[in-house]
């Protein structure tokens, strides 16, 4: 899946991924009220809600963008009827040629982490047949409880010929507390995108690995020493726009061959139609204002030399 990803980036010039990370007080008003008329004001109804918003998103971006990013966490506070729209939402941006990446950011250990493997990239045994769950083709997952946590889900990739991006060092202020402490004059995320290239060498594809790490757009000079570090491993950048990141800030993470690194939007996208700058095109046409996000972050970074 690290050959189509990289053939998909390179065809349509746009290292971008568009976060699917919906909250309710994003969708319209005109969504909400017909989800609502269906199904009532319930988690279904809010299923619903979610699951054709994401739709219309979907259905204006998808010739413009290699991949979506759908967050679990905003299906989840729906429980069931929330894990339906992001089951939903993953089947049909595979439909429209979109490599899903399932931020689901799990990290365990042995069975357990094996079940969460399973359950989004590989397929389940029920009795004499198998079943494949929500079937991403890349996950995010969290290496700080060691190897135990991450070898099931590279088992998996293995057989599937899927991808995983392990977290490095995220976008968020406090991240430090932790991923910034020193062991043997080495911050810890340095460790980790050591191992994080160990681990890719086992699964390569093409010219990259199928194991990936996120590292935050916020952390430029930090993205430009894991480069160094994780050469073929290809980076998850979250960060840009709503959290800080600027397109100026994006080049190191980037290989001189303009590839390695892709880089997410989420709320700059599919929220589009609330920013003052694409007001115009008011909540009617949410959709069309994130394609047009979309199109003016893919000339933003074009202006930062990252191609």
């Amino acid at each position: 899946m690290i050959n189509e990803l990289v053939k998909k980036i390179k065809q349509l010039d746009a290292p971008i991924v568009v976060g699917l990370d919906p909250m309710l007080d994003y969708v319209p008003d005109q969504i909400k009220k017909k989800a609502f008329d269906e199904f009532g004001e319930t988690l279904k109804g809010a299923g619903e809600a979610v699951w054709q918003y994401n739709k219309g998103i979907i259905d204006t971006t998808y010739d413009l963008i290699p991949a979506v990013k759908p967050q679990i966490a905003m299906y989840e506070q729906f429980g069931v009827e929330g894990l339906i729209a992001f089951q939903k939402t993953c089947e049909y941006a595979k439909e429209k040629g979109l490599v899903v990446i399932g931020d689901i950011k799990r990290g365990d250990i042995g069975s357990t982490s094996a079940a969460y493997a399973v359950g989004h990239a590989g397929a389940v045994q029920v009795g004499s047949k198998k079943y494949r769950g929500f079937d991403e083709d890349f996950l995010t997952v969290n290496p700080y409880l060691g190897s135990d946590g991450i070898l099931p889900f590279i088992d998996v990739c293995k057989e599937e010929k899927k991808g995983l991006f392990i977290l490095v060092k995220t976008s968020n202020p406090s991240s430090g507390e932790f991923q910034d402490q020193l062991v043997d004059g080495k911050p810890l995320y340095e460790l980790v995108a050591e191992k994080v290239a160990v681990w890719g060498e086992s699964h390569m594809g093409d010219d990259y690995s199928y194991i990936g790490a996120v590292v935050g757009a916020t952390y430029p000079k930090i993205g430009e020493v894991l480069r160094k570090i994780m050469p073929k491993n290809y980076i998850l950048v979250p960060g840009y726009g709503a959290q800080g990141g600027k397109a100026e800030d994006l080049k190191p993470f980037f290989n001189e061959d303009g590839l390695g690194a892709i880089i997410n939007s989420s709320r700059g996208i599919i929220c589009a139609y609330k920013q003052e700058q694409y007001s115009s095109f008011g909540a009617e046409n949410y959709a069309d204002a994130s394609r047009q996000a979309v199109l003016d972050m893919k000339e933003d970074l074009k202006k930062a030399f990252v191609k």
